[in-house]
């Protein structure tokens, strides 16, 4: 009996902040739950771990409501955003985005799953979020990639340093601009561009209000789908979306 008043207790400890659930207790009342739980938890452990696991689903779930409202409230800065560089179908009837790291090897690993979806499907309109995480090589790969987009270089561009196994210094992601032939002087110039800080900092405040915390990271419909994910599952939301929007 005392462990499934012990169980009670932290179920609604979970629930309710300490300090309100202290004020609809008497101090003598509050004395004994404490007396209560400390020896339950002290016979019974594990019942830690259980509140800490019940506790962490119910801030998943949160964190998973208020991710889904946001999307619902910033759709246009999410699809319809004219700095987001597109690629696919750019008239296609769903839309895919993604936010990526160069240097993020899940991100390289889900690649050619991405390209090949998009490629093979026709209607797919892909808008790419670049999100450089993982240090200042990602900034210096993520800046050169949007810049080349003065150059109309940008898909092409991206495909390479996605594919690009090793680091991205200076010397490295200008050699590999002149392999789908964007000029580096112009790179350079247009690099150091207040537009291209612009767009990574708009694209790291919009994945921080998402809950995207990590690359790669999707959007497909109004579903936030973190991580790499399996070719079958790609394929399977894209049908979903088109489903979706012919009812």
């Amino acid at each position: 009996m005392r462990r499934f008043l012990a169980c009670l207790l932290l179920a609604s400890l979970i629930s309710l902040p300490l300090h309100a659930a202290e004020d609809k207790l008497s101090p003598k009342q509050a004395e004994q739950v404490k007396k209560i739980l400390r020896e339950t938890l002290m016979e019974n452990p594990e019942l830690i771990a259980d509140a800490i696991q019940a506790l962490e689903e119910k801030q998943r779930l949160q964190s998973e409501a208020e991710a889904k409202k946001m999307l619902q409230s910033r759709k246009k800065d999410i699809f319809e955003d004219p700095n987001s560089p597109v690629g696919g179908n750019a008239k296609g009837d769903v839309t895919l985005v993604e936010f990526f790291d160069y240097r993020c090897g899940y991100c390289k690993s889900v690649h050619d799953a991405v390209m090949r979806v998009v490629k093979e499907d026709g209607k797919i309109k892909l808008v790419y979020k670049d999100l450089p995480v993982l240090g200042a090589e990602s900034v210096y790969a993520a800046r050169a990639a949007l810049a080349s987009v003065k150059q109309k270089k940008y898909a092409e561009f991206q495909d390479v340093l996605m594919r690009h196994k090793g680091g991205f210094g200076e010397d490295v992601v200008m050699s590999l601009a002149k392999e789908v032939g964007i000029d580096p002087d112009r790179l350079k110039k247009d690099m150091a561009s207040e537009d291209v800080a612009k767009i990574l900092k708009t694209n790291m405040e919009l994945a921080e209000s998402l809950g995207i915390r990590g690359t790669p990271g999707f959007i497909m419909g109004d579903h936030i789908i973190p991580g790499a994910v399996p070719e079958a599952s790609l394929r399977q939301w894209v049908s979903d979306a088109r489903s979706k929007k012919m009812k």
